[in-house]
């Protein structure tokens, strides 16, 4: 069983998922940050290039979006499928024109130059369903039990979808959760979605192009969506406004999450009741301590995230094989718990303290699977490598928690370390011979941090004055408070 509490602010929503008292989940989504992708537009096509087969299209956004020829989705063609059953796709040059407009959906997020890319393909998620109102076929998600079931499953819909000719159109595609959904669940949610799409359909006959048509739900609505379960005991909301919306949304949309809505009226901030406060402190954090004394280290790269395991000040069990036992055991619950907290995708490689016995690798890596079998989101595990190391993935749905909330430190350009002192007073002493050897000031004055200039009238003096007397030159010494520990100027003068 478990609580959801949500911290609703104009410029934030804040939502921790806690389970026996501890935080398992975290979703932050900011006002002025939040994203694209899901949103339907009525967009003008502005160019088509069809050196590119794309096209530029105008969405009302500060950049063009682009649309590619195979997201353009023709009637018998599905356009992820180049050449399915129809042959080549047509050039985009033949099927789009400047000035025409279109009905386009946001798949990607502007980045960087890039405007956003877009589909013709629509698609709306529902609680359960996603719904695909240009296409007829109806798709089964393949986290879904057996063939027999999705079959069963498959069954079930096309009676409740009905035919096209008795105003039964569009394909659907059944999410994870609507696996043990009843018919009349699964009805609810096709009548809400042909409701809202057609809502967009008739926006789209009255607005000019350049608007937007539909947007994809907010955090807060998705809460009642996707993350309220049976075992979802209470969801807690702190603010009046946002619990009258949520009210209203779920009484029409999923009664069932709006019966466990519940106002917070206490003084005390909602998330400091479960130090949820403290735990996204925690959660940016590099070092996790386990309750053993054991520790873990989290390191996000590039490429992927490295989880070190170590035993720390854990000397409880009976011998030493004992010991690595049970901290990699205890371990494998918190690295779980880690990820979904964190929110780490892509590669992850966990490096479990090294064990002796065969039984005690299978053991851990039992655990691991099973704490991981709790995470919504989909993740994949491999066994033990010859180097000892866990490799899994998890798969990326939105931007990790430290991504979101940090930024790489301007001082060490996200290292993670900055050159000593002495370090910096050596490149300091190498600079000013090479420019001694160009230029033929009257003196070199040298600004920098004020533990270099420290070092250089202390226990690099000597080297400072050995120097000055080599080249010639006096060398006076700066302090400048905002610099940072690697930055330092040579002025001639």
């Amino acid at each position: 069983m478990h609580d959801i509490l949500i911290n609703w602010s104009p410029q934030e929503t804040r939502v921790a998922l806690i389970e026996n008292g501890a935080v398992q989940e975290l979703h932050i989504e900011r006002t002025l940050e939040r994203g694209l992708v899901g949103n339907i537009y009525l967009g003008k096509v502005a160019r088509v290039l069809p050196g590119m087969q794309s096209a530029f299209i105008d969405i009302g956004l500060e950049r063009a979006a682009f649309l590619h020829v195979a997201d353009l989705h023709t009637a018998g063609q599905h356009p992820r499928n180049p050449g399915h059953d129809h042959g080549p796709l047509l050039p985009i040059e033949k099927q789009v024109f400047e000035g025409q407009t279109l009905t386009v959906q946001v798949v990607k997020d502007p980045i960087g130059t890039k405007g956003a890319r877009l589909s013709t393909q629509v698609s709306i998620a529902g609680r359960m369903l996603v719904f695909l109102p240009q296409d007829n076929h109806i798709g089964i998600s393949q986290k879904i039990g057996s063939v027999e079931a999705r079959e069963q499953l498959r069954q079930r819909m096309q009676a409740l979808v009905g035919r096209p000719e008795d105003g039964g159109g569009g394909g659907f595609i059944l999410r994870t959760n609507a696996e043990e959904a009843s018919d009349a669940e699964l009805a609810d949610d096709i009548d809400y979605l042909r409701k809202t799409w057609a809502q967009i359909r008739q926006r789209a006959l009255a607005q000019p192009a350049g608007t937007l048509l539909h947007q994809d739900l907010g955090l807060t609505e998705r809460v009642l969506r996707d993350m309220a379960t049976e075992s979802t005991q209470s969801i807690r909301i702190d603010s009046r406004l946002q619990y009258d919306r949520l009210k209203a949304f779920g009484a029409v949309y999923t009664p069932t999450s709006a019966a466990k809505l519940e106002h917070y009226r206490g003084e005390r901030p909602i998330f400091d009741l479960y130090g949820v406060e403290e735990e996204i402190a925690r959660a940016l954090a590099r070092r996790v301590e386990l309750k053993s004394g054991g520790y873990l280290i989290v390191d996000q790269t590039e490429a992927l995230t490295t989880i070190d395991v170590n035993t720390g000040g854990y000397v409880g069990a009976r011998n030493f094989d004992d010991t690595i036992f049970k901290t990699n055991l205890e371990a494998a619950q918190a690295i779980a718990r880690q990820l979904r907290l964190r929110n780490l995708g892509g590669i992850i490689i966990v490096d479990f303290i090294d064990m002796a016995r065969e039984d005690h690798q299978q053991a851990v890596l039992a655990e691991f699977r099973k704490q991981l079998a709790r995470d919504r989101t989909k993740t994949t595990v491999s066994g033990f490598t010859g180097l000892g190391l866990v490799e899994m993935t998890r798969k990326r749905t939105r931007e990790s928690l430290a991504h979101m909330l940090c930024e790489p430190c301007p001082t060490c350009q996200g290292r993670g370390q900055v050159k000593t002192a002495r370090s910096v007073c050596y490149d300091v002493l190498r600079e000013i011979l090479r420019e001694a050897r160009q230029f033929n000031p009257k003196e070199f004055r040298v600004v920098a941090s004020a533990a270099v200039v420290e070092m250089l009238l202390d226990e690099e003096s000597s080297h400072l004055a050995d120097l000055s007397a080599f080249i010639g030159k006096p060398i006076s010494l700066s302090a400048e408070p905002s610099f940072s520990p690697e930055q330092y100027d040579i002025v001639l003068m």
